[in-house]
């Protein structure tokens, strides 16, 4: 049987830790799948068959990283603390370092500064860059290599040439750029981590809503007890300003209830008697009772948390690319950074001449005439201004951001390769019951006799058929008990009942042509007979979505066509369609069929999202190139799909679209700047052009500005919308005028 599981996985510090980890996960006997993200620091894990924790534990161990059992937020505090505590002490060291050797240079004479620069730098090196050093000999000695190799080849170099300064070689001592490297990448490793902890920000604001204690109601009292000993059944007291602590069934009370964090929708919802309620919802207004329904990995908090962490961790086909090149990159810049201080160091004399005019004006240029001095500045150069950090971070920052974005809109993506699909779309096909309405019918239309009220909804009370809920609910007020007997629910007819001596039928009209008017618009209609003589009738229909005609305009101004296909008869899918401006109608569609029309729009080249929510959609979702179903909808349809609704209308599917645009344009960004960042940093690195202080800070400042555009998403997101929704109006207004002007 097919099982998930995600890891926390500790000591990555680069993509190629991240690819190593990933590598031996594979290799474990049962895994089909494993995908593991540097930016969340957690690994993805499907297994065919039981595979034990132990396993797992010795395979992330044996390439010499490991996994945590704490909660992922209080890893990152621990690791962001070290690094602050490290950094600083960098920082302590080298900037008085730094002023001591600028004084030096200049002439000072700066007493026993040789044996200053040879202890002190080795303090940066070798204890602030502890962790550094650490994963670099762990990349080593399991045969890989990483971000870490890179700094550590280069800082220890750089100390090295101190060594021998003191042990009378002539070489220009390099220990106080060394201090520099660790304490600049030891910065930049700080507030990249910074970043990415804000970054993931939404989804920590999703676990600080799982409530760590929960007030039981028993026979005996009031019980506070922890999340974890909740049970289904149990009954739980929320007072109002607290938050909910699991999934259920308010049994007593009324109150608002503010599920803005989980569903996205702004406005509290008024919840009573009967009303489900969801974990981490915050209760605002009144003390509420409810029988908890679901706890642990199956609330709905828990499962949403799951789908988003899952999303965060997969990759898009574009990231293959990125992580083909990741897995050359260190052992390739290394035999670069070799092959270019050998060249300098056999070819000395010319290419000194030959770059001689541009390193004159190049403050930060080394100018000496000692050919081993420069071939090991060329080295350090060129081993600190690579950065496969920003390759791999490129697509896991975007992803984090973009799927928490749409986690608070109301849209969970459980596959992320629909954030790239989703720019090919070209056709938009709606279920229309449950998807463009609600999938609730409601009375509309009635002209039963007061006195008729009461004794029909207590008729109706007895069936469970949607038209009879909708009748019963609508004549909830009516609340006169009435003695029913002799109730029968007759197939294709309606509902029989006597009460006193009456007799009682409620359902299907004699002649349907009477009721014209109604059954045009889609309506359907319910009689009501008492003893044989029609005295009434209900005129129902399935409500729109309020949002439905809305997101029609907006899935046109993304250049998308919608159309609706629906097991329904062709006149209320017309008269639905006409509402909410669909020109596309399919009506009367079989399960099955629905697979079809999928494939017939998929052959036009185009790519294809299929909305739904019922078993009878769960083929066509798995079919089309994305599946949306929504969350209230069947389970089947749920696990077909790619992205849930998991609250609101099909307005979200206009939002998850503007995401994906948004997000797939951030990773694209992100991996043009590493990819061009790299092409244009290692040449000049090799020709002598930088030094390795800002060679080590240009590394750092690629993968915070991978960080910062990720970041970006959000608010180019809101751009993108207000872009969209303006063009979409100028060209509704200009449309209209031509329309006139042609009229």
């Amino acid at each position: 049987m097919e099982q998930k599981k995600s890891l926390k996985i500790t000591g990555m510090t680069c993509a190629n830790c991240a690819r190593i980890v990933e590598k031996s996960l594979l290799k474990i006997d049962g895994v089909k799948f494993a995908a593991v993200n540097l930016a969340t620091n957690t690994a993805f894990v499907i297994t065919e068959k039981e595979v034990s924790d132990d396993v797992f534990q010795k395979a992330v161990e044996s390439v010499g990283y490991g996994i945590s059992n704490e909660p992922i937020e209080a890893i990152e505090e621990k690791r962001l603390r070290r690094i602050k505590h490290n950094t600083f002490t960098a920082l302590f060291v080298t900037i008085p370092l730094m002023v001591l050797m600028l004084l030096h240079m200049a002439g000072k004479h700066i007493p026993f500064f040789k044996e200053i620069e040879l202890i002190f730098s080795a303090i940066v090196i070798f204890y602030a860059g502890r962790d550094t050093i650490r994963g670099a000999t762990i990349a080593l000695l399991h045969k890989h290599s990483n971000m870490d190799t890179l700094i550590f080849f280069g800082a220890v170099t750089a100390w090295l040439t101190n060594v021998i300064t003191y042990f009378g070689v002539d070489v220009h001592p390099f220990g106080t750029i060394g201090a520099m490297i660790v304490s600049l990448h030891l910065v930049g490793r700080y507030i990249e981590s910074s970043l990415r902890d804000k970054a993931s920000k939404q989804v920590k604001e999703l676990l600080a809503l799982q409530s760590k204690e929960a007030r039981i109601v028993t026979d005996k009292g009031e019980f506070l007890v922890p999340i974890d000993a909740v049970k289904q059944g149990h009954v739980v007291f929320v007072k109002p300003g607290e938050r909910i602590p699991a999934d259920g069934i308010i049994i007593e009370g009324f109150s608002l209830i503010d599920e803005s964090m989980i569903t996205g929708e702004s406005v509290p919802v008024e919840k009573g008697i009967n009303d489900e309620v969801v974990g981490g919802a915050l209760n605002l207004t009144g003390a509420i009772k409810l029988r908890v329904t679901r706890v642990g990995e199956d609330a709905f908090l828990s499962k949403m948390l799951s789908l988003v962490q899952e999303a965060q961790g997969a990759k898009v086909p574009i990231q293959q690319l990125a992580d083909t090149i990741t897995n050359y990159f260190v052992p390739t810049i290394i035999f670069l950074a070799l092959l270019s201080a050998a060249f300098w160091y056999f070819n000395f004399d010319y290419l000194n001449n030959l770059t001689h005019s541009i390193r004159m004006v190049l403050p930060w240029s080394l100018h000496t005439a000692d050919r081993l001095s420069f071939a090991v500045f060329v080295f350090l150069t060129t081993v600190v201004i690579a950065c496969p950090c920003a390759l791999g971070l490129a697509t896991p920052m975007a992803l984090i951001v973009g799927t928490s974005l749409a986690a608070k809109k109301g849209l969970l993506i459980r596959n992320a390769e629909a954030i790239q699909t989703v720019k090919s779309v070209g056709y938009v096909l709606l279920d229309k019951t449950g998807t463009i309405t609600y999938g609730k019918p409601r009375v509309v239309v009635q002209n039963i006799p007061e006195e008729e009220k009461p004794k029909i909804k207590h008729v109706t009370k007895l069936s469970a058929h949607p038209l009879s809920k909708a009748i019963a609910e609508y004549l909830d007020g009516y609340d006169t008990p009435q003695a029913v007997e002799e109730f029968e629910e007759i197939h294709g007819r309606g509902l029989k009942a006597r009460i006193g001596f009456d007799e009682y039928l409620i359902g299907k009209p004699r002649d349907s042509s009477m009721y014209e008017e109604y059954t045009s618009k889609g309506m359907s209609i319910v009689e009501v007979h008492k003893n044989g003589e029609i005295i009434g009738f209900f005129a129902l229909e399935d409500t729109v979505r309020e949002d439905a005609k809305e997101a029609i305009r907006r899935l046109r101004s993304h250049g998308i066509i919608p159309v609706m296909v629906t097991g329904d008869n062709e006149k209320t899918a017309n008269h639905v369609a006409k509402i909410v401006g669909i020109d596309e109608i399919f009506a009367s569609v079989k399960p099955e069929e629905k697979m079809d029309i999928v494939r017939k729009y998929q052959s036009t080249g185009k790519k294809v999202i299929m909305v739904g929510d019922g078993i009878n959609d769960a083929a066509a979702l798995k079919a089309a190139d994305i599946g949306i179903a929504i969350g209230s909808g069947s389970d089947l349809a749920i696990d077909s799909a790619d992205i849930i609704l998991t609250k609101g209308g099909i307005s979200k599917i206009a939002d998850v679209i503007s995401i994906s645009k948004v997000t797939f344009s951030a990773i694209r960004t992100n991996l043009l700047f590493a990819f061009l960042y790299n092409i244009i940093a290692i040449p000049l690195a090799m020709m002598g052009l930088l030094h390795p202080a800002i060679a080590e800070g240009a590394m750092a400042m690629s993968s915070i500005t991978v960080i910062l555009n990720s970041m970006n998403i959000r608010k180019k997101f809101q751009k993108f919308e207000n872009f969209v929704n303006t063009s979409s109006c100028c060209s509704y207004i200009f449309g209209r005028s031509k329309n006139a002007k042609n009229t």
